[in-house]
């Protein structure tokens, strides 16, 4: 007795799953690639043992020359004075409560200038993170 498949199995293979999973990817890296901000300012910074990850949303920067800049999340860099800075971190902390500051001195800053802004950042119960890049 012979018995026929009523069924016909199809041998095309469909390439749009693996559309899909392309499609995601990028969208991925597209989206991930967009988190990491770099650094504009040419600035030394100190080495440390530990390295701790805190995402920081505000960034000061002060470089070799004693030049204060200031972003916000993914803002370009802007150059500012000392005294503008403990208002732009108060404007910061409004717009996002749960903010970091990270400050990123160049190595050659006295210590004076990393002091002034850890001041502004305790007086006004900001968490502060000190960029440093990892011991070699």
């Amino acid at each position: 007795m012979a018995l026929k498949r009523r069924t016909k199995v199809n041998e095309s293979f469909s390439m749009a799953s693996m559309t899909d999973v392309i499609f995601l990817l990028l969208i991925f890296f597209m989206v991930t690639s967009t988190v990491v901000i770099p650094n504009a300012i040419k600035v030394t910074l100190p080495q440390a043992k530990k390295q701790t990850a805190a995402k920081p949303l505000t960034r000061v920067t002060i470089d070799s020359s004693l030049n204060y800049y200031v972003a916000f999340g993914s803002q370009k860099e802007k150059r500012v004075s000392f005294n503008e800075i403990a208002p732009f971190l108060r404007e910061s902390y409004a717009k996002e409560p749960e903010m970091f500051v990270a400050l990123y001195a160049d190595e050659t800053v006295p210590y004076k200038e990393i002091v002034k802004i850890l001041n502004i950042a305790n007086e006004n119960k900001f968490k502060m993170v000190l960029a440093t890049r990892p011991q070699r």
